[in-house]
């Protein structure tokens, strides 16, 4: 069977870093992923993804992704359900992350976003360095020129 899940799209808003009773890192958060095509207003509309992400990639995550970076994120769909105080049956679809990747230099970043500690990664198998000889994916391009007021969240 084939489980794979591809999404790129910025986060809306930091990360929740927690550990498990043993000691396991996890982090939550949500992602909006743009549609392709704009609803009948000419507004783009966008889907907002839960992902989990466990361990060092968690950790890694946490640190050097915050709220409205566009990061691309591999994992897999998982559902689960419980019950809630009510006792009422909860279904929950989420994204198990595997890896991330961060997709904006560190330029970017701080022009139009609020990530701006220290090294950067760029990936969820993180290696502390400056990132020297980082070459953006999308070339030379400037950045876009959009305003918080711009962002659906």
């Amino acid at each position: 069977m084939i489980n794979n899940v591809v999404l790129v799209g910025r986060m809306t808003k930091d990360a929740e870093l927690r550990y498990t009773p043993s000691n396991v890192a996890v982090a939550t958060f949500t992602l909006a992923v743009n549609r392709n095509r704009k609803n009948e207003n000419g507004e783009r509309e966008a889907d907002f993804i839960n992902v989990v992400i466990w361990r060092q990639a968690a950790e890694n995550l946490a640190n050097w992704a915050k709220k409205g970076v566009l990061i691309g994120v591999t994992g897999r769909i998982q559902t689960r359900s419980y019950d809630n105080q009510q006792g009422q049956r909860v279904y929950v679809t989420e994204v198990v992350a595997e890896s991330f990747q961060l997709l904006e230099s560190r330029g970017q970043q701080s022009q139009g976003n609020s990530f701006q500690n220290g090294n950067n990664s760029n990936s969820g198998n993180f290696q502390n360095g400056n990132n020297q000889g980082y070459q953006s994916p999308f070339g030379n391009s400037s950045p876009m020129d959009i305003s918080d007021d711009d962002l659906p969240f």
